[in-house]
């Protein structure tokens, strides 16, 4: 006579409870009978080894109860279990799901991948600590913010700050560039661009305090003359000439010496801080040595710019006007330079500059410059962007 479905039922599940053995007929039995709650309670009931028997067994099933015994052991929240009993049956995407839920972010991202889904995978990858693999899979999506990311995560954050600076995002920029430890051949040069960023965006006291913390902290910073050298720029952007002159008193003779040429100045000022190389060769070769006897008036007043000096020799006197008692702003020397907005924006002079000593500078002259703009499109895109952030920093300067 043959045996009622309850019968086989009974049969199959004192099995199970017994060795094991039969665990994946008895719970078939229990989906035939419409009875998933029944069916997930026997799975849970049984033990890790014998639920590892059961998965070897149904692995050779046919896909659709396969697909049915997955839904057991969703219910019974084996989310990992389900997710290998899926896997092949042509469903990737939820299995890729099911393997988040169950905590299995590296598994997830590999299914993720099979089924097309990049970017969800390179975020499980990323979320199961597989930086390398995540930042391998943001690089072929050309996501460089989260390949930013990957890299401060992996103990690179010179690589992300490169990145960072590509992007426009000099917050990020100066926050991983802090990331790069004292011991590394790049700290110093890391420490140098976080203090023109800074000073870049307002923050000068900020810069000098960091870059005094820097010099304090290791010989190698103090004898730095790059570093003395910055630390003079920022103290003359606060008005403190003597201060600023000691520092450069204490460099060494051929450390102290203005460069030949300008070429470090002019990369070091902040609108052009994104170009490349040859687009930056180009630019200099705009420029032009121009030499400016002592009381000669660079910068008048009220008059329209004439484009950008950036001194090489000597050294001028900024004024808040041209009257015998106009009061003097400032006093800048080798280095700084002088007109940079006058390059983009059509405005009058905010001040009289005059040199104090014999100057030699570079110039680039508003036409000059203009013509440059014209046939360097990327260059002039990305020094309009970084003018653009200039001037919103000092506008959230002054209203602060």
């Amino acid at each position: 006579m043959e045996r009622s479905e309850a019968e086989m039922l009974n049969e199959g599940g004192a099995r199970a409870g017994a060795v094991g053995e039969g665990a994946f007929q008895a719970l078939q039995a229990l989906m035939m009978l419409a009875e998933p709650d029944r069916a997930a309670q026997l799975y849970e009931e049984l033990g890790s080894a014998q639920r590892e028997r059961l998965q070897k067994e149904a692995a050779q099933a046919p896909v659709q109860e396969r697909q049915r015994l997955a839904e057991v052991m969703r219910q019974a929240r084996d989310f990992s279990g389900a997710a290998r009993m899926l896997d092949g049956c042509g469903v990737e995407g939820l299995v890729a799901d099911l393997y988040v839920q169950g905590g299995q972010y590296v598994e997830a991202a590999e299914a993720y991948l099979r089924a097309g889904q990049a970017e969800r995978a390179a975020a499980a990858f990323e979320r199961g600590g597989a930086l390398e693999r995540a930042l391998e899979v943001y690089r072929g999506l050309g996501a460089r913010e989260p390949m930013a990311q990957c890299l401060v995560r992996l103990g690179r954050p010179y690589e992300a700050a490169a990145i960072y600076r590509d992007l426009g995002q000099s917050h990020a920029e100066v926050e991983a560039l802090g990331s790069v430890p004292a011991g590394d051949p790049r700290h110093l040069e890391s420490v140098l661009r976080m203090c023109k960023l800074l000073d870049g965006e307002g923050f000068t006291r900020r810069a000098l305090a960091l870059l005094a913390d820097t010099m304090r902290g290791s010989d190698a910073a103090r004898a730095d003359p790059a570093l003395a050298t910055e630390k003079a720029r920022l103290l003359r952007r606060m008005g403190m000439e003597a201060e600023a002159e000691a520092v450069i008193a204490r460099l060494p003779a051929s450390a102290s010496a203005p460069e030949a040429n300008g070429y470090g100045y002019l990369k070091a000022i902040p609108i052009f801080g994104e170009l490349s190389l040859e687009d930056m060769k180009d630019l200099y070769r705009v420029a032009r040595q121009v030499l400016i006897p002592a009381g000669a008036v660079l910068l008048e007043k009220g008059a329209q710019g004439v484009g950008l000096f950036v001194l090489l020799e000597g050294t001028v006197d900024v004024h808040s006007g041209a009257e015998s008692d106009a009061r003097r702003l400032n006093t800048l020397g080798p280095g700084a330079y002088l007109g940079e907005i006058s390059l983009v924006q059509d405005a009058p002079v905010s001040a009289q500059v005059k040199a104090r000593t014999a100057v030699r500078a570079l110039r680039i002259t508003r036409a000059g410059f203009q013509h440059y703009l014209d046939t360097h499109e990327a260059a002039a895109l990305r020094i309009f962007r970084l003018f653009t952030q200039n001037l919103a920093a000092r506008v959230r300067a002054l209203s602060a």
